[in-house]
């Protein structure tokens, strides 16, 4: 069709088909689940407290109702196990103490804002102004089993499959596999559970529909289902999506208003994120992307602001909310009775150093102080139940902010959007916004005089990013000789190009997203808002070359659980070519379009020729025929592949 008019497409890509991406998706449910959907499906640990506490009833239905009772009943052994450890290695008590606890135990109950926080795995510093140090820390993935609890694992496993009728499980048809699993005593449904970690737990899996799997993966690890799946569906959109340059968006962007997946709610609240807030403004106006970001329950929960509480609001001053009967008011609460105290300045820190006008951006300390002031109030209904966006004027500051020179009048609610839309129109964003694309789209170090027309573009054209996206593309730096392969590919971009390169076929995609731990880049998995770095520094380094080179290797051989590679179709589907000289330059049209250095050609060639050597003087047989599948893993790991 021509590259113009293709780029035209990639620009609208609601007039792209995608239905054969939408075929692989189908059976990853969370995708297309609300938030509420998937925290009822798959419970997170303060819904299972609150049915173990008879708090909420235990599910009627049965396959949500296996989840809860392998969840619970492992909370109930580890209970039993810290009452029998504290029993038996009591703490050693001064004198002192002794006389405090004494004290403390007359006085009633009660919860600090620090202790909720800890219940719930918060920190309110979560991402201070050194980068999310704090945040690292406190949101850190659960901890490795102990030796005692993995033996006990192992000890529920053996003792699972001694059972004969177990035994004969992987043999029934899928249905009444499942059913028999539900009707398990919670003992063997525990056991079960463990199995499923892998080895012979695996075989359960076999021809179940869906939700069966997600059902039975789930008595394991219900929010481990939620993530795996959105993981799957990235590198499945990564690799098979015709609508690509909206896939390479809505990654852009996502990186650009980053939310870690190990913070808490934000394992569940995540899918939402994605598909609901980033999605669908990946080329709309760049105003209404910041707005949907501020309100997205996701990025108000991993930085914290749904904590924050205005000095002088009226919760923090213990205003009563209503009169209680007769005209009386209800005796006003100490202030570390509350279950959020304090301004928290980590969403106004961010949002002005990168989410809009950059770390150079002419603001100061008091200016991040008075956009925190301004976004109190902006919290979560019901944060672990899926809640939506709501506005508190219980928790927001009263009176005018002064922010970047302007004043704010108090407006509620209003006073975000009036801050949102300075910031937006900003010619400081406009310049941010430009120069993070083209260093995406062009080079590390972009022409500066591209940048200035892109920020141009984005002032007059009211932050429309498809308006600045077109002079890019349309530019003569981006069509530039220096600008061809002048990106090092990130370890996303490695692993989906590598796949479409070879034309191979994913049948499990969760593999594939395993590597990219390996390499360096966990989807969801940056920790610090500054997101992933999409320069060549970061990822260019001895270690992490020969990572991609492995992968590669692997990818090759055919070695890559659920993907399914011919090595035929790597030199074009024909027959097998004799000659190694001529499977090489083959393989150079088919991954690289033949623009492959002279240094890493002759390179492939002395390793080629090395190992056929070596493999004839060991077995003295015949010539053997070209090694397509190391060539073409060769080819995947040069230093022509790894650029874009």
């Amino acid at each position: 069709m021509g590259v113009d008019r293709w780029i035209d497409l990639q620009l609208h890509p609601e007039k792209i088909s995608d239905n054969a991406l939408d075929t692989r998706l189908a059976p990853l449910r969370i995708v297309r689940m609300s938030t509420h959907e998937i925290t009822e499906e798959f419970p997170n640990p303060e819904e299972i407290k609150q049915v173990m506490n008879g708090k909420k009833s235990m599910p009627s239905e049965g396959a949500r109702r296996a989840i809860y009772q392998v969840q619970i009943a492992r909370q109930q052994e580890k209970r039993e196990e810290r009452k029998e450890e504290a029993k038996n290695n009591p703490p050693p008590q001064s004198e002192n103490s002794a006389m405090r606890q004494n004290a403390d135990s007359e006085l009633p109950a009660k919860t600090t804002a620090d202790d909720s926080a800890m219940k719930a795995g918060e920190s309110n510093d979560a991402a201070n102004a050194a980068g999310g140090e704090n945040m690292m820390a406190a949101n850190a993935a659960p901890p490795k089993p102990t030796p005692e609890e993995e033996a006990e694992a192992r000890r529920r496993e053996e003792k699972l499959y001694a059972d004969l009728e177990v035994q004969q499980l992987p043999s029934l048809p899928p249905d009444q596999r499942f059913k028999k699993v539900l009707n398990m005593p919670v003992e063997e449904k525990t056991a079960f559970a463990d199995s499923l970690k892998g080895g012979k737990g695996q075989d359960f899996l076999e021809g179940l529909d869906p939700r069966q799997k997600e059902i039975l993966l789930a008595m394991n690890n219900p929010l481990g289902v939620v993530t795996d799946e959105l993981m799957q569906a990235k590198v499945l959109r990564a690799i098979y999506s015709e609508r690509q340059l909206e896939e390479v968006l809505t990654d852009f962007w996502f990186n650009h208003f980053n939310v870690f997946v190990g913070k808490g709610g934000d394992r569940w609240l995540l899918p939402s994120y994605e598909r609901d807030v980033i999605r669908p403004h990946v080329l709309g106006r760049f105003e209404d992307l910041l707005v949907a970001t501020a309100k997205s329950p996701a990025m108000l929960f991993y930085l914290d602001n749904w904590l924050s509480v205005g000095p002088n609001s009226a919760q923090a001053l213990g205003i009563p909310q209503h009169p209680g009967p007769y005209g009386r008011f209800p005796r006003i609460p100490r202030p570390n009775q509350n279950k959020r105290s304090g301004l928290n300045e980590n969403y106004g820190r961010e949002l002005l150093e990168l989410h809009t006008l950059s770390v150079n951006g002419g603001y100061s300390q008091r200016d991040v102080t008075e956009v925190a002031k301004v976004f109190t109030g902006w919290t979560i209904d019901q944060p672990y139940r899926g809640g939506e966006f709501k506005f508190d004027p219980r928790t927001h500051e009263p009176g005018p902010k002064f922010v970047l020179g302007h004043k704010i009048k108090p407006k509620g609610e209003g006073e975000g959007l009036q801050v949102l839309h300075m910031l937006a129109t900003s010619p400081q964003t406009a310049h941010f916004v430009s120069l993070k694309l083209a260093e995406r789209f062009v080079a590390d170090d972009p022409p500066p005089a591209l940048v200035d027309r892109m920020a141009k573009t984005f002032l007059k054209k009211k932050g429309d990013i498809r308006e600045v996206l077109t002079v890019l593309f349309h530019s003569p730096e981006f069509w530039a000789d220096d600008a061809n392969r002048a990106k090092v590919k990130t370890p996303l971009e490695f692993v989906a190009s590598a796949v479409r390169a070879t034309g191979a076929d994913v049948t499990d995609a969760m593999p594939l997203a395993r590597q990219l731990n390996n390499l360096g880049m966990p989807l969801y998995g940056a920790q610090p808002p500054t997101g992933y770095s999409m320069k060549a520094e970061t990822w260019v380094s001895s270690s992490s070359l020969l990572s991609r080179m492995n992968f590669a290797l692997q990818l090759t051989a055919g070695k890559m659980r659920g993907v399914k590679l011919d090595s035929a179709q790597l030199t074009g589907g024909g027959p097998p070519l004799a000659d190694s000289a001529q499977t090489l330059a083959a393989l150079e049209n088919s991954l690289l379009a033949g623009d492959v250095s002279k240094q890493t050609h002759d390179s492939i060639t002395a390793q080629i020729e090395a190992g056929k050597n070596g493999a004839q003087q060991k077995s003295k047989d015949t010539p053997r025929p070209p090694d397509v599948s190391t060539m073409a893993g060769l080819l995947l790991g040069s230093p022509e592949f790894q650029r874009r």
